[in-house]
């Protein structure tokens, strides 16, 4: 069996992914389309591309953020299956911005249909998780769903997450994980 070379961007591996942190050369592939998208990231990209949530008006919010430097890896990942020969894009998975003030992060995440109910997205949150918090400044992750999206909030609370009350907006709730003292 022959190993992959290793992903050229910044990323992240689990047992099943490889995340790759969004750039800004990225999205910009990604908005003109799946072939160029699919060869920019080095992976295939379904027909169905993109998930839920995280279409071109997001991609464009994400580009905007990806302006400063400073948001490099507070933005979104691209989430790639391991375990094909030619590795496929499943969705996103990533933060809305650098930790503010308090030390607080929002996570999110989108699956494709066809994905789903396999455990990518608590894989690729978990994981996050785990890089949020070695930076010293990030004290909680949260996320924000709606009460009927059990799926969601399935992965939220297999990722550690409780539910933390209201969330940001109209019937939206919350679910927080506070960092642990070492």
């Amino acid at each position: 069996m022959t190993q992959r070379p290793r992903h050229p961007l910044r990323v992240i591996e689990s047992r099943r992914l490889t995340l790759v942190a969004a750039t800004p050369e990225l999205i910009v592939a990604d908005l003109a389309g799946r072939e160029v998208f699919s060869g920019a990231i080095g992976a295939e990209v379904p027909e169905n591309w993109p998930p839920p949530l995280y279409g071109s008006p997001a991609m464009r919010v994400s580009l905007e953020q990806l302006q400063d430097p400073a948001e490099h890896g507070w933005s979104i990942w691209y989430l790639l299956s391991k375990k094909q020969e030619t590795p496929y894009v499943l969705g996103i998975c990533g933060f809305k911005g650098k930790p503010g003030a308090s030390g607080s992060v929002e996570i999110g995440y989108s699956v494709l249909e066809q994905f789903r109910v396999q455990g990518y997205a608590t894989e690729a949150v978990a994981r996050l998780i785990v890089w949020a918090f070695s930076h010293q400044n990030v004290v909680e992750v949260t996320a924000e769903t709606l009460p009927h999206l059990k799926q969601s909030i399935r992965v939220m609370e297999k990722s550690g997450l409780s539910f933390a009350g209201p969330g940001s907006e109209h019937g939206v709730v919350k679910y927080a994980l506070r960092k642990t003292s070492n």
